[in-house]
């Protein structure tokens, strides 16, 4: 299923493409994807959207929550991706609510671990989703990327 969220993203989400879910259906299941994760990618990115929709940024700005992470998300979610939501929320690229968001779209998914690669592709559809993606966008090069930022 992930692997569809994946390919809807880069092939239509990303390019602001959104036919509608009949001819997608046709579409992604053209390029090989079975109707088990086709259903399962629509419902996550239903659930992505609504999610969003009903975010309440109110309570974001409260910067001395603490968050305690569950047995079973520290079952499902790796170390170094949970270090990555934290960083993220310190260096105010997610709030609060973007936080719990991600982590509850990590939940969603059926595989029973979720990589780093895994939580990198969340926050981007999640943040891209509310058109806020840039500043991740920044972090994740600086972070990531193979080659070393020049200094002047």
């Amino acid at each position: 299923m992930f692997e569809v969220l994946v390919y809807m993203f880069e092939n239509y989400f990303e390019a602001n493409i959104r036919p509608d879910q009949q001819t997608l259906e046709k579409e992604l299941f053209a390029a090989g994807f079975d109707q088990e994760d086709i259903n399962g990618a629509f419902n996550w990115f239903s659930a992505l959207e609504e999610m969003t929709n009903q975010a309440d940024e109110s309570i974001s700005d409260l910067s001395t929550s603490l968050r305690i992470f569950t047995e079973a998300e520290t079952k499902k979610i790796s170390g170094e991706s949970i270090s990555f939501i934290m960083f993220l929320e310190q260096a105010h690229v997610l709030n609060s609510v973007q936080r719990e968001l991600i982590v509850d779209r990590a939940m969603a998914l059926p595989q029973a671990e979720i990589s780093i690669e895994e939580i990198r592709w969340i926050v981007l559809m999640a943040l891209w989703n509310q058109d806020k993606a840039k500043d991740y966008l920044f972090v994740e090069d600086a972070m990531f990327s193979d080659s070393k930022p020049t200094l002047h």
